[in-house]
């Protein structure tokens, strides 16, 4: 199904005007693996189509983003990409709206002054990875969380988890961490996890770690291997699958399952709403959705 949306983005990107434009991407995430891989996906479509692209990385500094989208509507680019929350950047989503700059969400948020967001379902992710956990503990037991409610895409994500565990009786969410990513998250998260660890001692204390994406369960992995715990049959479930997640999968051990998202699908996407959007073709929707695909070591080889 994956393969099969990509393939209807390409065909419709190269069926779009392809001529020569400018477009600025501004992102404060760029640490961060998935948002790598939508880039990657999306420069692959804008070279072929000859595009100017500049991509902007504020290193964690939300704020930045609005200056460097003004800096952009000065520049008189023809659209804009953001990968960061559109209600935190609102100063300058307006500046481009008031310039008639498109602006394209890369699994940003839903807002009005969006051409679209395209992004994966989060709220689907977030059940399906939420239920194998609790599956896999059998309904019983402490669950850490690792969070980000800074970001919308990533904030649905534990909002959907925690009703999904807070409906079983048996299952206690003991810690809702939110860690540092400015580094990508597996240092800080290795290091917050090792204080879970020393605060629940006795085996079986910690049933699973659930992560809204792969770099908080592969340094909550890295803290139960080096606490010597991880023959506690620990559950940890991620969310991205990208390379270190699916090698840790593949390896059988405590890093059970990762949501895969299809980022060059996304990022293909994001591309062809850019090229409507700058030939003033309607938007056809607020979120444009990509698939997704649960990854155990039953599948972690296809």
């Amino acid at each position: 199904m994956i393969k099969s949306f990509a393939t209807l983005v390409a065909v419709s990107f190269a069926t779009t005007p392809a001529w020569a434009q400018d477009v600025t991407v501004v992102t404060p995430y760029l640490a961060q693996p998935g948002t790598q891989m939508y880039l990657d996906g999306f420069e692959k479509d804008a070279n072929a189509a000859g595009w100017d692209v500049n991509v902007i990385d504020t290193a964690g500094d939300v704020a930045a983003v609005i200056s460097r989208i003004e800096d952009a509507v000065t520049q008189n680019v023809d659209a804009i990409i953001i990968n960061v929350d559109p209600a935190q950047i609102a100063v300058g989503l307006q500046a481009a709206a008031d310039a008639g700059i498109p602006v394209v969400g890369m699994d940003s948020g839903m807002d009005p002054l969006l051409y679209t967001n395209v992004t994966s379902n989060g709220y689907a992710m977030a059940a399906e990875t939420s239920v194998f956990v609790a599956d896999q503990i059998g309904g019983t037991g402490n669950v850490v969380m690792f969070v980000f409610d800074a970001f919308p895409p990533v904030q649905i994500r534990g909002v959907i988890a925690k009703a999904v565990f807070d409906n079983f009786p048996d299952i206690d969410v003991i810690d809702r961490i939110t860690p540092d990513v400015q580094d990508g998250g597996i240092a800080d998260s290795r290091s917050r996890m090792e204080a879970v660890l020393a605060a629940n001692p006795g085996p079986g204390s910690i049933a699973a770690v659930w992560a809204a994406w792969d770099q908080p369960a592969l340094g909550a992995m890295q803290a139960i291997e080096e606490a010597g715990r991880a023959d506690e049959g620990i559950v940890i479930v991620g969310m991205d699958a990208n390379p270190q997640a699916r090698d840790a999968i593949a390896a059988g051990g405590n890093f059970k399952a990762s949501m895969a998202q299809d980022f060059q699908g996304i990022g293909s996407a994001v591309a062809a709403a850019t090229a409507r959007a700058i030939a003033g073709e309607p938007s056809s929707a607020a979120v444009t959705y990509v698939p997704t695909k649960l990854i155990t070591i039953a599948n972690v080889n296809e």
